[in-house]
């Protein structure tokens, strides 16, 4: 198939593409930055924008840069810029050990971090990411800027926060202390395919126990959600295998797994255990 009729707009700064959305949001614009979701949904007219709105001959937009105490990820940014560290210390190398579990290069190499978070799929590593780490969405409009938390921002399976008129220009992930200790595992049928579930878990030591422990599960449920009971179980305990199991069977036990055509509830949350003592496994390595 190919895509219903739409107008196309190719805005060269910011505030023109602004501007193109405030006037063709009754309409339903979209934005298109990589095109890696939007576009396949709209050749099979699944998605039927009016508008397409082309951010890619925008000036600015692609600032990838440490500002203050957070990590500043622009709405051009593209996958495949977090193949190697992007910034000293434990966040960069998090991202560069992620990255490398989405779909394929040629994927990686034109979709963009940010058009990643506004797709909102459940099984976003990118969404997931941002949720465990408690990152800031800055959405922005003709009538201003917002910044969204995660639990603000993700509503439901392919739903945000993202107003009609509004633009996600930036994502601010909190830079990790040093000290920061992190795995992430994930599982899908083949190399390249979605996840079927996903775990990412980080914490930092202090006299040799566990503190700040953040467990987050990405794809297994509609949202990406941190797993506080298996926070709770890790926090004040040293990192060792008692600790890790206890906080997998509490991911499991809170988990509320998604079903489809070919994985059960049961399959999933099963998953959910293993990869949460594994990712917390390869974290004290």
């Amino acid at each position: 198939m190919k895509p219903a009729k739409f107008s196309y707009h190719a805005p060269r700064t910011v505030e023109e593409a602004i501007s193109i959305l405030a006037d063709v949001a009754p309409d339903d614009g979209r934005v298109l930055a990589g095109g890696q979701s939007l576009v396949p949904t709209m050749a099979f007219r699944l998605a039927q924008p009016a508008h397409l709105v082309d951010i890619n001959r925008v000036d600015g937009l692609d600032r990838l840069a440490v500002d203050g105490d957070a990590l500043s990820i622009e709405a051009r940014v593209r996958h495949a810029a977090f193949h190697r560290p992007v910034t000293d210390g434990p966040l960069g190398h998090l991202l560069a050990a992620v990255v490398r579990h989405i779909a394929h290069l040629p994927i990686r190499s034109r979709g963009t971090f940010c058009g990643s978070l506004a797709h909102a799929d459940p099984a976003s590593e990118w969404c997931m990411v941002a949720t465990t780490l408690n990152a800031r969405m800055i959405v922005r409009s003709s009538r201003g800027e917002r910044a969204l938390a995660p639990d603000a921002f993700f509503q439901g399976i392919m739903t945000t926060a993202i107003e009609p008129d509004e633009l996600l220009a930036e994502a601010r992930l909190p830079v990790l202390p040093d000290d920061t200790k992190f795995g992430f595992e994930e599982f899908s049928r083949r190399v390249g395919d979605f996840a079927i579930a996903m775990v990412l878990a980080t914490y930092r030591l202090a006299d040799g126990v566990m503190v700040e422990p953040r467990i987050g599960v990405g794809a297994a449920e509609e949202l990406p959600r941190r797993m506080a009971a298996a926070e709770a179980a890790l926090t004040g305990r040293a990192p060792e295998a008692a600790a890790f199991a206890a906080a997998a069977e509490a991911a499991a036990d809170a988990v509320d797994p998604m079903t489809d055509i070919n994985t059960t509830a049961a399959y999933r949350r099963d998953l959910v255990r293993a990869l949460t003592r594994r990712a917390l496994e390869r974290a004290a390595q």
